[in-house]
């Protein structure tokens, strides 16, 4: 008899889940498709998959209480925001369709007067940094998806002490799954206890709770760091050791990152202003300062640059859409960097077309991934590809973490946008696009280098992959659009 009902129960759900997945108009029939072959070929597990992890929201009133914020914030400092004007005069029309696109997309438009400098590696960003918040004498601003308390973090927490001792105000932000450990750690309550403000975004501290109303992967992956509204720097890095002792063995981590001072750092600032607030709401709006002297004639060799963010709180599509843009612009040559590469399919589709008309299409992968399932996907997507002309390296030395893109040695993406679904659908993610040639060529020759340490991946090998290997990734990457 109970099996029965449990029978009759599994049935209806069944029903109900297939209907639903059916009605979405947020979805790909890729999407549908694999998620009505997880719901009938795994019977019960599927339907408790698609529970957890089947529907992209954070529930109406998030949504509602961050639009709300985020429009406060626009009509409080609407000049951080950027001019259309800026564009035109800054940016070569044939580059302006994805700074366009960004803007309508996102609400940040072109600032002028930006100036950044590509940190060598790891220990100067540190050195850097730290310096920066040692020099800080208004706020320092931090948002981190990953903060582990290893060199990197401790320095970084005991910089922000410090800072907070002598009267600087310091706010300290983490995502609540990707720095879970050091909440609990005896440094974030020595932080506190200093006068530190410390904030978890979208928390755990309700599971339950996560689980039935949302999904528990829906994350906060930017990577924030504003000092005195002046300072900031931004990239793929967490706050973190290359050495990334939680997955060490997939060591070191090579990550990228700016030093960056103009009026794009207020704009982070905005940014980080509404992730702080939607989390905290009583801190008053003037707690987020933006530098009265960023003025384009106070930086010297200064380029136009704006911030391009996403999040699930955003219109659907938005990042494969804005990556569309600028990788179709390409004229001589696109060059990419991305350790997680899942892509839906009308990117793959732009990146081989952008290949066949001429454009010089190359992409870096790591060799060794630290997620089998990313790894058998991106494979799955080699020979397409490598037909199209695009060619391919796998990073060999560590874990490619850094997330680049360039274009013809005019324009740049920079940030924590992985070329994967969850980026594109299910993470808040930051990222800043410009347009300058003396640091785009500098970015280029950082690809560079990664290529030198790379193999090529041939046509040759792809074809003789084992049968069962090429299966195993197809099958992989027909559940790409779910995972």
């Amino acid at each position: 008899m109970l099996v029965d009902i449990l029978l009759i129960i599994h049935f209806i759900l069944l029903v109900l889940i297939s209907l639903r997945v059916l009605a979405r108009h947020d979805l790909t029939a890729p999407a549908r498709l694999a998620w009505m072959v997880i719901l009938f070929v795994l019977p019960y597990f599927g339907v408790l998959v698609y529970w957890m992890f089947g529907e992209v929201h954070l529930g109406r009133d998030f949504t509602r209480k961050r639009e709300e914020i985020i429009e406060k914030l626009r009509q409080h400092r609407p000049e951080v925001l950027g001019s259309e004007t800026a564009l035109l005069h800054a940016v070569k029309p044939e580059y302006r369709a994805a700074f366009d696109y960004s803007a309508k997309a996102t609400g940040f438009q072109t600032t002028v007067g930006n100036r950044a400098e590509l940190m060598a590696d790891a220990a100067e960003t540190r050195k850097r940094m730290i310096a920066d918040f040692d020099a800080a004498t208004d706020h320092i601003h931090v948002l981190y998806y990953i903060w582990l308390a290893d060199d990197m973090g401790m320095a970084t927490a005991q910089a922000l002490i410090r800072a907070a001792k002598r009267g600087v105000t310091c706010r300290a932000m983490v995502d609540g799954m990707g720095s879970r450990k050091i909440v609990g750690s005896k440094i974030w309550q020595e932080m506190k206890e200093a006068g530190v403000q410390v904030s978890v975004a979208l928390p755990l501290t309700n599971v339950l709770k996560v689980l039935l109303f949302s999904r528990i992967d829906l994350r906060n992956h930017r990577k924030i760091t504003v000092i005195d509204g002046k300072i900031g720097y931004s990239g793929s890095r967490n706050c973190a050791d290359p050495e990334f002792r939680v997955k060490a063995k997939y060591a070191p981590w090579i990550d990228i990152m700016l030093r960056i001072e103009g009026p794009i750092v207020a704009q982070n600032q905005m940014l980080f202003a509404s992730d702080w607030l939607t989390e905290n709401p009583v801190t008053p709006l003037d707690s987020f300062p933006y530098s009265s002297d960023l003025q384009p004639n106070l930086l010297p060799n200064s380029f136009a640059a704006q911030v391009f963010s996403d999040g699930p709180t955003q219109a659907h599509g938005t990042t494969p859409q804005f990556l569309g843009a600028l990788i179709s612009q390409a004229q001589h040559t696109l060059i990419i960097s991305t350790p997680y590469f899942v892509p839906d399919y009308s990117l793959v589709s732009i990146l081989c077309a952008t290949a066949y008309r001429g454009v010089d299409v190359t992409m870096i992968f790591p060799k060794k991934n630290d997620s089998f399932i990313v790894a058998a996907t991106s494979h799955s997507y080699y020979w397409e590809l490598l037909e199209a002309g695009v060619k391919i390296y796998e990073y060999k030395p560590g874990l490619l973490h850094a997330k680049t893109l360039t274009v013809d040695g005019e324009i740049s993406l920079i940030g924590s946008t992985n070329l994967d679904l969850r980026s594109f659908h299910l993470n808040y993610e930051n990222n800043i696009v410009f347009s300058d040639n003396k640091l785009t060529a500098d970015i280029m020759e950082r690809q560079y280098q990664y290529i030198a340490d790379s193999d090529e991946v041939t046509r040759e090998e792809v074809k003789n992959w084992p049968l069962p290997y090429r299966i195993w990734n197809n099958i992989i990457a027909t559940m790409g659009p779910i995972l």
